[in-house]
Order: C-alpha cells, then sequence, then structure tokens
C-alpha cells in the first residue's frame, strides 16, 4: 500500500507525541492496557456478551467506564507530567507543518485524560493541535478495538467522506490494528503509520509496505514535505 497524502491525521499520545523519560514504566502500562483488553476479550467469550464492532458508541448503558485501576495508577502518581515524559523529538515540526496546511489533527489515547493526558498537552502547549482529544475515559472499547478513532472523527468539524486520506500515527501493535479494525466503518481510506520499532513488526505482518514506518519525526517531516508538495 502507497502511503498517501494525508487530508486528516490522528495521533496516538504515549510514546507517539510524548515519550517516558524512563521507558520500562511506559512499557509496564502498555503491557497492563493489553492485559485488561485480553481478560475483558475472555470473559466477554465466556459469558456469551461479545460487543459487536459497532461504531460510534461512547458508553453502553448511558454510564461511563469506571476505570478503577486506571485512575488508582494515577492517584498514587506523585510526580507532575514534565518528570515523567517530554515531547517526541521533531514532533513540533511536524504539527506546524500539518497546522500550516489546514490539515485537521486529532489525538487517540488509551491513557486517562483527567490527571494525565489533558495535563500532559498543557504543560507541553500541545492542545492547540489537536483539533479532537480522545482519551480512556471517552471510550467503552479502546484501541485495539477501532472506537476510539471512530469517535474521534466523528466528533471532527469536518466529517470524513470518500477520497479523505486519514493517518493514524502510533508506536505500539494495537495501534495498527485498531487503524486497520476502522476500514471497516469508514468511507474513505484509512493508512496506518507506525513510529519505532513495536508498530513496525504489525505494518510488516499486515503487508502494509515499510514506507508505512517511521523511525523519527525528522524522517516524517522530510516526506510530509515530499507527498504535500
Amino acid at each position: 500500500m502507497t502511503l498517501q497524502k494525508p487530508t486528516i491525521v490522528l495521533f496516538d499520545m504515549d510514546g507517539t507525541t510524548v515519550r517516558h523519560i524512563h521507558p520500562r514504566l511506559l512499557h509496564v502500562l502498555e503491557r497492563m492496557d493489553d492485559a485488561f483488553h485480553k481478560i475483558n476479550k475472555f470473559f466477554s467469550g465466556v459469558f456469551r456478551r461479545n460487543i459487536p464492532y459497532s461504531p460510534l458508541v461512547e458508553f453502553r448503558n448511558g454510564k461511563r467506564p469506571k476505570l478503577l485501576v486506571h485512575r488508582a495508577l494515577h492517584k498514587i502518581r506523585r510526580k507532575d507530567v514534565e518528570e515523567i515524559v517530554e515531547p517526541c523529538p521533531g514532533i513540533y515540526s511536524v504539527l506546524e507543518m500539518l497546522k500550516a496546511r489546514d490539515i485537521p489533527i486529532g489525538l487517540v489515547s488509551n491513557g486517562l485524560g483527567k490527571g494525565y493526558g489533558h495535563d500532559i498537552l498543557e504543560k507541553f502547549d500541545l492542545a492547540q493541535y489537536f483539533e479532537v482529544t480522545i482519551f480512556r475515559e471517552d471510550i467503552t472499547r479502546s484501541k485495539p478495538f477501532p472506537d476510539p478513532i471512530l469517535q474521534a472523527l466523528r466528533k471532527m468539524a469536518r466529517q470524513p467522506q470518500e477520497g479523505d486520506v486519514i493517518w493514524y500515527i502510533g508506536d505500539r501493535h494495537k495501534d495498527v490494528l485498531a487503524a486497520v479494525a476502522a476500514r471497516d466503518y469508514l468511507p474513505c481510506t484509512i493508512q496506518p503509520l507506525a513510529y519505532g520499532l513495536n508498530s513496525s513488526i504489525a505494518i510488516l505482518e499486515h503487508n502494509i509496505g515499510v514506507d508505512h514506518i517511521v523511525m523519527a519525526y525528522p524522517d516524517l517531516e522530510a516526506k510530509l514535505r515530499q507527498i504535500l508538495l
């Protein structure tokens, strides 16, 4: 699949927009998130309560997910966000380039917004770039389900139409899977981009193409300059 000129760009947050100063912490949190997904999938199968891939559903039965473990982790956190994460090198240049060309930008994260994600966006002056932000408490099913991506697109001022090309940039295997799953519910093309090694493996597994792999944002900036001409 050839990388096409984007008309909408979505970013993951942890590991993609910002990186953890202590990478082992990010690894632990990602493994926990993956474990929660597997446990939920297992019990859904046992009790025959599988949730179909119905897009654009914010909450089941009108209730927000409790996310007790996620909230507990953030409550015991003692450090300010700037002591935990920092913007990925080169991210501002890429965001500025997209913004200058009026390309809508969104943020889609499995992390909590309250007490974490929103603080990061404010602290590092990143909020100005994102038209919409979707965090864990904004959706029932997190990535690798496509729901967070679809929810972000639903909240944009201009809805995706035939002819649009959506980029979803993420650093984890589940980011690629979420973008691939979202294809069934969109009238346009969505292309996953892998930032780093973990998601690159998923790109190769799905035969998406090595031009969808980005190891550093200066490389993506150069690629964008060529594509957006």
